[in-house]
């Protein structure tokens, strides 16, 4: 499957970094950016793939922090259940790292089996974590807790529990407070940034209890990163006020092109500091829809590719420049992972996580860890149980 040159140039590419570099040519070996420059000879002697990239953007490739990778739903029975995601999806979508989560079920779906996605993913050729944890307290956990997780298996970068939400366990702020300490000292342990991401429901409460936490302990506020935030126009207030704070919120890409653009367009009103924002797809995942008195009474599917189709309706928009838009889903999810400089970022010594977009920043190439996935738009890489 794929091909196995792992010396590549691409020549003439105008690349963001995010930043605008212009036109340079870029150097790829041992799944790194080795080298940039106006103008880069292949080494003699060596078998090097040259790619033309005039008339292309050359950014990083996508971070999703938030993909059911094993699949979402269950609320409407066991037909309800979306299947585990194909790497493919993600891939022609631009993303090559992902955070798989667990959602509602944690009864059927485990993060025994998650972590067994997120190394397959890997063994494919694209970059996958996770995060321990489901929508409840106490935590589902592989090693027995949320502490060792973090400290002991490389894939674990924090925990999710639900708030705000029916389906959750309805957590007291001594759960909260005891499950974000964990993650503390795990992460420290296991030399890791460590998030409590906390999937926020559109109940009364917004995130007041991450806010009397932070009120009632010595914890950081960068710990914690609420997503879901635009759910509600009181939430996005909600995050605001968080942001300026000095926390960071992630915001659900949504679907309705008009919505996603004024939800950015609300951020820059109120000078909020996009440093702290990043967008992520809830991709693979189910969007139950229910009722006042909370009877589900309608569902879907969420798709990864609506992290790259939001960054091209804020720049359609030009609510953002595309280096700005860049930032929400490569430097900023990088910086959430404690990945600042490896991931989400083009330059020397990143590794070789790279898209190529036409002019109407449509996908046509995509690399990970410098293997070339997506050629034309197409997958050439793909899963094993994909069809070929």
């Amino acid at each position: 499957m794929g091909e196995t040159t792992t010396i590549t140039i691409i020549r003439n590419g105008n690349i963001y970094s995010p930043l605008p570099l212009r036109k340079k040519d870029l150097l790829m070996a041992g799944g790194k950016i080795v080298a940039i420059a106006d103008h880069i000879e292949p080494p003699h002697g060596l078998d090097v793939r040259v790619i033309d990239a005039d008339n292309r953007l050359v950014v990083p490739g996508l971070i999703d922090l938030h993909v059911h990778i094993l699949g979402g739903g269950g609320e409407d029975g066991p037909a309800s259940r979306v299947p585990e995601i194909q790497l493919s999806a993600l891939t022609r979508a631009g993303t090559t790292t992902v955070v798989g989560v667990l959602g509602t079920d944690r009864i059927t779906r485990s993060p025994e089996a998650l972590l067994a996605k997120a190394r397959a993913l890997r063994d494919e050729g694209m970059s996958a974590y996770m995060y321990t944890g489901s929508y409840h307290l106490p935590s589902v956990t592989i090693s027995g807790s949320v502490e060792r997780d973090l400290a002991l298996i490389d894939q674990v970068v924090g925990v999710k529990v639900a708030i705000s939400d029916h389906r959750g366990s309805q957590l007291t702020l001594d759960e909260l407070t005891h499950v974000a300490a964990q993650v503390r000292v795990g992460a420290m342990v296991g030399g890791k940034s460590g998030i409590v991401h906390l999937h926020v429901g559109s109940g009364k409460s917004g995130i007041s209890q991450i806010l009397d936490v932070l009120d009632g302990t010595e914890l950081p506020i960068d710990l914690f990163l609420p997503t879901h935030m635009a759910r509600t126009s009181a939430l996005l207030d909600q995050g605001i006020g968080f942001v300026r704070r000095g926390g960071n919120i992630d915001i659900t890409a949504h679907p309705d092109v008009a919505e996603m653009v004024a939800v950015i367009e609300k951020l820059i009103a109120d000078n909020v500091d996009l440093a702290h924002v990043t967008l992520s797809s809830d991709g693979n995942g189910s969007m139950p829809v229910y009722d006042e008195k909370k009877n589900l009474v309608g569902m879907k599917t969420g798709g990864v590719g609506i992290l790259l189709y939001s960054v091209q309706a804020i720049v359609a928009a030009k609510v953002l420049p595309l280096p700005e838009a860049l930032r929400l889903v490569t430097t900023n999810p990088a910086a959430r992972l404690g990945l600042s400089g490896r991931k989400g970022t083009i330059t020397e010594g990143a590794d070789a996580d790279l898209v190529l977009l036409d002019d109407q920043l449509a996908v046509d190439k995509v690399f990970c860890n410098g293997r070339l996935m997506v050629d034309g738009g197409r997958a050439i890489v793909k899963g094993r149980f994909e069809v070929q």
